[in-house]
């Protein structure tokens, strides 16, 4: 497939009276499009992310990703506007900070949110949404695979997932059977953050529960393994994923 031309833009949500900041990449032919939702790790929207955002639009579809972890705008304005950071272990630390602050409730209404927006626009399709998401946004992804208009998810090295969820209470796995489309799982088998028995227990209730989905693991990739900015980046498992990812949005044309 030839990579589509687009546009790139900042536009502004409103939650809860507080204008965010999101980026908006999309194709520049007219058309009719899906609506992707980018759900970035604790560093916040930076290069990558964008350029996640850029790439899935190329491939023909509308792409936005918010300010704030995990698409979480309205809680991160208040305590970080325009959080963007690197990979350092003083960076982590922060992004973590921030993390712990976040509840399931707040990042599901968020993801609306965007959705919402997405389905204003004339070009983007009324029922045709996924999101992807990477490290505590892969966790906020499997989350966001619970609202009925996500019909793709694409959830990498979602950490977490069978042992808490952001606001506490039962961990992110037991919402397993509310998914309403297919979700795609994405790991490394050298990421100690999250142990092949978590992977397994992903899986088995994936389809204990009968969700259509996938579950990838790579041999020799650690976590972060998809970032061409991060030392542990995998050019091998990246490539891979990639085209699992855009064979999984085909679904959505």
């Amino acid at each position: 497939m030839t990579e589509q031309a687009i546009i790139t833009t900042t536009v502004n949500l409103l939650q809860d009276n507080i204008q965010v900041s999101a980026n908006l990449a999309e194709p520049k032919e007219s058309g009719s499009y899906p609506g992707i939702v980018v759900l970035q790790e604790i560093f916040g929207v930076n290069v990558h992310i964008r350029e996640v955002t850029e790439r899935i639009a190329k491939q023909g579809y509308v792409a936005m990703s918010t300010t704030g972890v995990a698409a979480a705008p309205a809680l991160f304005q208040g305590i970080a506007p325009g959080f963007e950071t690197g990979y350092t272990p003083e960076d982590i630390e922060t992004g973590r900070s921030y993390a712990m602050q976040t509840q399931a409730s707040e990042l599901l209404s968020d993801i609306q949110l965007a959705i919402d927006y997405l389905k204003n626009l004339p070009q983007v399709k009324k029922d045709a949404f996924g999101c992807i998401g990477f490290c505590f946004g892969g966790h906020v992804a499997y989350l966001a695979a619970t609202l009925p208009d996500i019909k793709a998810t694409a959830s990498f090295w979602c950490a977490g997932i069978t042992t808490r969820t952001p606001e506490g209470g039962a961990p992110t796995v037991t919402r397993t059977r509310e998914i309403t489309g297919t979700l795609n799982a994405f790991f490394g088998t050298e990421d100690a953050s999250i142990p092949g028995e978590q992977v397994d227990e992903i899986e088995a209730e994936l389809e204990k529960y009968k969700i259509p989905h996938r579950v990838f693991r790579y041999d020799g990739a650690d976590h972060g393994f998809f970032c061409d900015h991060r030392a542990s980046y995998n050019p091998k498992a990246a490539a891979d994923a990639w085209e699992q990812v855009k064979q999984l949005f085909s679904q959505l044309n």
